[in-house]
């Protein structure tokens, strides 16, 4: 359970917690918090192999999101799972503005390029960890036990890709970019949004 996980580390690294509306928010639409978080699984798996495709040229990255790409597409077949057995069907949904808004953020020359998506992986993952964990608490029992089991996984997701930033450039420039990518992730999450999503920010009122 969450009280074997210590995420404190995240929660200091994030500017902000997931304020109270949005878990208010995912209470009362828990299809969509499936569906939206089975679609998550599958995006994070995909930034790894697109990484992996764009940058062969270094080794650690490689190995560590080969092995992150793994376990996202493995949470997403947990949640199909969990998802058919509650009769729960798969449409499409539209995409949160979150992880769009972070990538524009992103430099685009190399290797400002790369060390800034790292740095944006590593930011929604501990958004993700942060929240598995906010929900934890108020999930019905089979919920709570599914998001309880992915914190381990998603805290070192948030991990590896921040080492990474920091071994493929340096610890200096990370602290320099880090700031305004977290800022703008605040400003994500606080801001109101018309529809609800696994990373968005709290409802319009």
């Amino acid at each position: 359970m969450t009280a074997a996980i210590d995420i404190s580390a995240i929660r200091s690294f994030l500017a902000c917690a997931t304020p109270p509306a949005w878990i208010a928010w995912a209470l009362d639409n828990p299809v969509t918090l499936l569906i939206d978080h089975a679609n998550c699984e599958k995006k994070a798996a995909a930034t790894a192999l697109n990484l992996m495709y764009r940058y062969v040229e270094h080794p650690a990255l490689l190995q560590k999101l080969s092995r992150l790409a793994r376990e996202e597409l493995r949470h997403f077949e947990q949640v199909l799972a969990i998802m058919q057995a509650r009769g729960i069907a798969y449409p499409q949904l539209s995409a949160a503005r979150y992880a769009g808004e972070l990538r524009a953020r992103v430099r685009t020359h190399e290797p400002g390029r790369l060390v800034d998506t790292l740095l944006v992986g590593a930011i929604i993952e501990a958004r993700s960890c942060e929240r598995f964990a906010a929900l934890v608490p108020v999930l019905d029992a089979e919920l709570a036990q599914f998001y309880a089991s992915l914190l381990q996984s998603e805290s070192r997701h948030y991990t590896d890709y921040l080492h990474l930033a920091r071994t493929l450039s340096s610890a200096q420039e990370v602290a320099e970019r880090l700031p305004a990518l977290l800022q703008r992730e605040r400003e994500l999450i606080e801001a109101p949004d018309t529809k609800f999503r696994f990373h968005s920010g709290v409802p319009l009122t």
